[in-house]
């Protein structure tokens, strides 16, 4: 046989099938494109030299292998469209006398034809576009990008094997399905259709207990850290839910529809659900999976924008002065005596800077864990508590920070008396009740009273679990308790006595870098003169970019995911469509000879797609409903708790993507209107 025949069957194959290889190569190069921009990102040197810029490529590393399981999944999706619809010409070219190793190797040819227009284009098009892409990502990061363009080789070779990977696994399996195919099944492949499920109405309960058991740990997990497990479970119980539902649920929604008389026995209506009962597996698969990538944007997007949006006060309130300076100490007198000890150190510094301390907040503390049950703390639990027992036990998980009264009056500007055990609560993420608190047998304290917050939220705003400050009425207390805990931890876990002074200043960003530079320096200077103290020296500045890069790559890494989820949900819309309008278009073709007219038709056609097609859309919104809990709580291990700020991004998330959803599912609609029109 002319080895020349091969390729020139292979294009004609493509030409004429030009209405869904078109499709196939739109996606396979954007999917190309995208996940070299990932990568690029993520290896390139300018975007790491930013400020900041080092954080947001670790998160964007994490997106990489997400980004290359998605265009394998979408790019498998779109082949085994594609050979459904070519089956037939494959049995025809058998019937004809070529055998399925000749068919092997048109396969061969259509394959290299498209992985080359793939790679070329999608390649061709994420080196354009990543000087953009970077642009980008040094303005999420309040960055100077430089202007040399670069290839980098690292995302090249990546994509190169992604993209070759992927057509290797997609012809192995479409020689698979020709091999194991007889000449008949070829020809008649397109035509044949699918059986509704067996055992539907078990495997509905199943994904109706699955899906509730979702719902029922989104709605009851309380703390932060045990959400982000809990995350990852109900998103594999939704998925698992999602798709019993959508195939088992909707074989029993049409049986029940076809029960009700007053519903079915309408034109529109009996064309519609008559034609989708006996192919709803496939249809359930695809709407599942429309439901799940729809979630999944609207969850990404939602999260990554809050933070986004909220940065700047997720920031100040983390570091609520410009510059703070922390000193530890095993010894409450070296604690107080730090505080003269650190002023000193910082006039020093400022005083050559002329700059002058303003807003100052300055305290001494102490703080540790422990388990709270009622009124009762137990520090010696906490020490016991190991492996399972932990996940049980972080509930309870209660951290005590201890000030003394003179530090509380001197903040607050008030005056109170406090007895001996007694002391001032304040609740911080919690409630308590009662007026009495007791640690262990060892300390039994009168609650005079609960009082409002009164340090700044500070290290505590990305506490995950509630914190109770006490006011004690000396240092004599403070130190009692201080040994207490240290003879339970023991000297590598005991906490130290902190020692803070905190205060903002009246210059520029780059002058408070410098000055927190200076500060360590002197501090580090001073170490041998000092080793009792351990320094910690903070500013808002330097922090800042810290925030930006880790919420700016959470959002840049939501937007790139967001755009690979919204190309598979055009792409299942679409071929989807597609793949229903051709087997349609014969059924409707008989319908019009016996009288049904062309608006009868679209009628009917309307129908069965806005009852398909509405689902999703609409499980998607309460699968976010039901994940609000979750995210809340997870964003609160990044300093935010703004509620009605999550709220107000969610919900706007929402209709921004359900109007999306329609624009696409009209623009989809129209290809299935077309083919049985």
């Amino acid at each position: 046989m002319n080895m020349h025949l091969y390729p020139k069957l292979a294009w004609h194959g493509i030409i004429k099938n030009k209405k869904t290889y078109v499709p196939f190569l739109l996606t396979s190069i954007g999917l190309v494109m995208m996940f070299y921009i990932v990568s690029y990102l993520t290896y390139n040197k300018s975007v790491k030299q930013m400020r900041g810029g080092g954080d947001m490529q670790l998160i964007l590393s994490w997106g990489v292998p997400v980004v290359a399981f998605f265009v394998v999944i979408f790019l498998f999706y779109m082949n085994s469209f594609l050979m459904r619809r070519r089956k037939t010409e494959f049995g025809l070219y058998n019937i004809l006398g070529m055998g399925k190793g000749n068919i092997a190797r048109v396969l061969l040819w259509q394959n290299l034809m498209l992985f080359a227009v793939s790679i070329v284009g999608g390649l061709g098009m994420g080196i354009l576009l990543s000087k953009l892409a970077e642009l980008c990502a040094a303005k999420m990061l309040s960055n100077q990008a430089s202007l040399a363009f670069v290839i980098e080789p690292s995302a090249v070779r990546n994509t190169l094997f992604l993209t070759a990977l992927s057509f290797v696994l997609i012809l192995l399996y479409s020689l698979g399905q020709i091999r194991v195919a007889k000449p008949i099944e070829l020809l008649h492949g397109e035509k044949t259709g699918e059986k509704p499920p067996k055992a539907r109405w078990i495997l509905a309960l199943l994904g109706m207990l699955l899906l509730g058991t979702a719902y029922y740990l989104a709605l009851t997990t309380k703390d932060p850290i045990q959400a982000l497990l809990v995350l990852f479970i109900a998103i594999v119980l939704v998925i698992i839910a999602s798709y019993l539902l959508f195939i088992c649920g909707s074989v029993a929604l049409c049986k029940l529809l076809q029960k009700n008389k007053k519903y079915y026995y309408k034109l529109n209506h009996f064309v519609s659900v008559s034609s989708m009962s006996y192919r709803m597996k496939r249809n359930g698969a695809s709407l599942a999976s429309i439901c799940i990538l729809s979630t999944g944007v609207l969850v990404m997007i939602s999260s990554s924008l809050c933070l986004r949006i909220g940065e700047d006060a997720s920031l100040h309130t983390r570091y609520p002065r410009d510059l703070e300076v922390g000193v530890f100490t095993k010894d409450y007198d070296q604690s107080v005596a730090a505080s003269s000890y650190i002023e000193q150190q910082v006039d020093a510094v400022l005083q050559t800077s002329h700059q002058t301390r303003k807003n100052e907040l300055a305290y001494n503390n102490l703080n540790f864990a422990a388990l709270r049950q009622g009124s009762n703390l137990s520090v010696k639990q906490y020490t016991e508590v190991s492996g399972t027992q932990y996940a049980e036990s972080i509930d309870k998980l209660v951290m005590l920070n201890i000030v003394t009264l003179d530090t509380y009056e001197k903040i607050t500007g008030t005056t109170e008396t406090l007895g001996e055990n007694e002391v001032l609560l304040c609740m911080f993420r919690g409630t308590f009740s009662g007026d009495a608190l007791n640690i262990d047998d060892q300390f039994q304290f009168h609650i005079k009273k609960q009082v409002p917050d009164f340090l700044e939220i500070g290290d505590n705003a990305i506490a995950t679990y509630p914190t109770m400050y006490l006011v004690v009425p000396d240092g004599e207390t403070m130190s009692r308790l201080y040994e207490y805990q240290y003879s339970v931890y023991g000297e590598k876990m005991a906490s130290s006595y902190q020692t803070w002074l905190g205060f903002d200043l009246d210059c520029n960003a780059d002058t408070q870098m410098e000055l927190e530079k200076q500060l360590e320096q002197q501090f580090a200077d001073d170490a041998q003169t000092h080793q009792e103290y351990f320094y910690e020296v903070k500013s808002l500045e330097m922090q800042r970019y810290s925030f930006y890069s880790l919420f700016g790559g959470l959002l840049y890494l939501g937007i790139l995911l967001s755009v690979v989820f919204l190309f598979g949900t055009v792409l299942i819309m679409y071929y989807k469509q597609i793949s229903e309008g051709y087997e349609d278009a014969a059924r409707f073709e008989i319908l019009q000879k016996v009288g049904m007219t062309r608006k009868e038709i679209k009628k009917s056609i309307n129908s069965q797609i806005l009852t398909v097609f509405a689902a999703p859309l609409l499980a998607s919104g309460v699968h976010l409903c039901f994940a609000f809990p979750l995210l809340r709580k997870l964003l609160m291990m990044f300093g935010l708790s703004n509620t009605p700020l999550l709220v107000g991004v969610t919900g706007g998330s929402y209709l921004v993507f359900a109007v999306l959803y329609v624009v696409m599912y009209k623009a989809t609609s129209r290809s299935y209107y077309q083919l049985v029109k």
